[in-house]
């Protein structure tokens, strides 16, 4: 159906953002004075948009919800034909809300943040054009649009990670995220022309429609090529390895990336391109392999980082996997893995915020190490981060508590022996991730103080501590407003999904709450009843092994740098002495021949006489012997 009503404005959620870095950049050093309050007023417009929007889908019923928007036609060459439109159902609506919200609400709080960045202008022009082009992913309605958001959104991220690109750390993360991303872009690429191939168009609608006639593997490998393209958009086993190093930039980009955004899109790719994962079984276990195997190597990572952002990292990497493993269960696991993305948006948002407002307080120092008994000078910050922290570990009646139990209990419910290995994976998951999180809790808010001499700890502006305080709220309320409010029929129109009835008590919920418990309480013996060292110890191999990410920059050098390498040697060693050997050995002889036919041409009348009277007795002599 066609988009009507505030709907047919729906192209503005991506014309504000757009327009706002536009002004930003193209206005230069004259937009200083003002610029933060335009960047920040672009996504506040747009969530307005959105929820006029999501207000109207509320006034239709079923399919009725899914509206679309033509905008213009991209390009037409023979039978091949793009609209560039807009999809309006219940999955784009509900990331918009997200992405422009909680978006909104990092925007604010960049205000304060960055009030003393001379180039203050220039990160919100960045930050509205990472908002405008994750807004393009997730509305438009054929994959060529979603791949232009795509590439938007690796563009914005690779500005905004490489922001203070002064420091050769910046540069270097940002440089590696732009890379590894490269390897996830190739594969949903080659997906997307895969399906031009099979079926004459990337609209949605058309290939949706024509994938029960394809070949099994045909679906399986368009599947397997998206799941390599979320891989790397969402950090996931083996594209994972940026990640970490991406805290380099300015806190309120981790926020962004990690709860909003970039790290989103793969979760929201797979859930997109449900009719396909639904006819490939094969497919969809890889979804829940990945997913699985990543919670967990997240979750192993967060326990030994003493830098809070990067603890931080590891546990987007586990609750980003979480989702993926809720993706490739189908049906009600689709709904469970929106549902936990969007909780996840707030409560991790507040949580790199309130990161944020400690490494404010703290003169940027980024050690756990060096903190220890902040919750007596920054109320606030402790408050919003410790709802953040119970929601996160599943505390009941919190938001994770809702979304996360539902995929664990999704798994089990798959049956067989893979549903049990699934299921086990993620209650150790929630148990790891109660460590971890608890471990951050004390080393950063309890226990003696362990600031450096110059340091004060004081409690961050309104304009900082505001965001933290909403994003609270929805850590709080998100995950059982959307389990218990009926999100499965919601989302049914897009994913099939059947409401599915929440159970408070299970045998699932009950080992994984015991879990969570004994995790909290490991931590405590460990980190918050016995004071924290300032150096961290040299600890155990499995320590080290977590410290330097399970050594996946290295396995990457073995398994892809290094070949990479060697082969790129021996091309160039082909071209060199083979193609350019050819070329110039071809030359050489052309250029030798002639040197030596020139030496013919002498100049002198006499040798030319002599060569024709020579020529002339041999042309007589053959004659006589022919007559002869």
């Amino acid at each position: 159906m066609k988009a009507e009503g505030i709907q047919a404005a729906s192209w503005l959620l991506i014309a504000l953002p757009l327009a706002g870095a536009a002004i930003l950049l193209l206005g230069g050093r004259r937009t200083d004075k003002w610029g933060h309050l335009l960047g920040a007023a672009m996504p506040l417009g747009s969530f307005a948009v959105g929820l006029a929007a999501f207000f109207q889908m509320l006034g239709y019923s079923g399919n009725a919800r899914i509206r679309h928007l033509h905008i213009y036609d991209y390009f037409v060459v023979g039978n091949f034909k793009v609209d560039m439109g807009l999809l309006i159902d219940p999955l784009s609506i509900s990331f918009v809300l997200l992405i422009t919200g909680v978006g909104s609400l990092i925007h604010i709080y960049s205000i304060g943040y960055m009030a003393h960045d001379p180039d203050r202008r220039r990160f919100f022009a960045y930050l509205n054009l990472f908002v405008a082009a994750m807004l393009l992913l997730v509305l438009a309605d054929n994959y060529l649009g979603l791949y232009i958001g795509w590439e938007g959104v690796g563009l914005a991220s690779y500005l905004l990670i490489g922001f203070w690109q002064y420091k050769p750390t910046a540069a270097v993360a940002a440089k590696k995220a732009f890379v590894v991303n490269r390897v996830g872009d190739f594969g949903l690429s080659v997906a997307i022309l895969l399906m031009f191939a099979t079926f004459g168009t990337v609209q949605f609608a058309g290939v949706y429609g024509g994938i029960g006639h394809a070949s099994q593997g045909t679906v399986t490998a368009i599947g397997l090529l998206l799941l390599l393209g979320a891989c790397g958009k969402s950090a996931q086993l083996p594209l994972q390895s940026w990640l970490l190093d991406a805290m380099e930039g300015p806190t309120p980009v981790s926020a962004l990336i990690h709860a909003a955004t970039m790290v989103t899109a793969g979760v929201y790719l797979i859930v997109r391109s449900n009719p396909i994962f639904n006819l490939s079984p094969d497919a969809r276990l890889a979804v829940t392999v990945v997913g699985a195997a990543t919670l967990l190597a997240g979750a192993i990572i967060g326990c030994a980082k003493d830098d809070i952002k990067k603890a931080l990292a590891g546990s987007t990497m586990s609750q980003i996997g979480y989702m993926m493993l809720a993706a490739g269960l189908g049906k009600v696991g689709y709904v469970f893995a929106i549902a936990h993305l969007i909780a996840h948006g707030f409560f991790k948002a507040g949580m790199f915020l309130g990161a944020g407002s400690v490494m404010h307080a703290m003169k940027e120092d980024v050690n756990m190490r060096k903190y220890g008994a902040l919750r007596t000078v920054m109320y606030i910050t402790f408050g919003t981060f410790f709802l953040g922290y119970l929601a996160i570990i599943g505390f009941p009646g919190l938001s994770g508590f809702f979304t996360k139990d539902g995929i664990i209990e999704t798994a089990f419910n798959k049956g067989g022996t893979s549903g049990a290995v699934l299921g086990t994976c993620a209650v150790l998951g929630a148990g790891i991730t109660a460590f971890y999180m608890s471990r951050l809790m004390f080393m950063t808010f309890f226990g003696e103080k362990r600031w450096d001499d110059d340091v004060h700890p004081h409690e961050s502006p309104l304009v900082m501590t505001i965001p933290l305080m909403l994003l609270a709220i929805g850590s709080v309320f998100a995950g059982g407003f959307l389990v218990l409010g009926g999100f499965a029929d919601f989302l049914a129109p897009v994913v099939g999904a059947q409401e599915h009835k929440f159970h408070w008590v299970s045998v699932p919920g009950t080992v994984t709450l015991l879990l969570m418990f004994a995790g909290v309480a490991l931590a405590w013996m460990q980190y918050g009843a016995r004071p924290v060292p300032r150096e961290a110890p040299r600890g155990s191999f499995l320590t080290v092994f977590a410290r330097r990410d399970l050594y996946g920059d290295a396995l990457n050098e073995s398994l892809l740098m290094r070949p990479g390498q060697w082969a790129t040697r021996l091309a160039v060693y082909f071209d060199t002495k083979g193609v350019d050997g050819l070329v110039n050995g071809l030359a050489a002889g052309v250029g030798g021949s002639s040197g030596r036919l020139r030496r013919v041409q002498t100049g002198f009348v006499r040798s030319y006489a002599l060569s024709m009277f020579l020529g002339a007795a041999l042309v007589v002599g053959a004659l006589f012997l022919v007559r002869i």
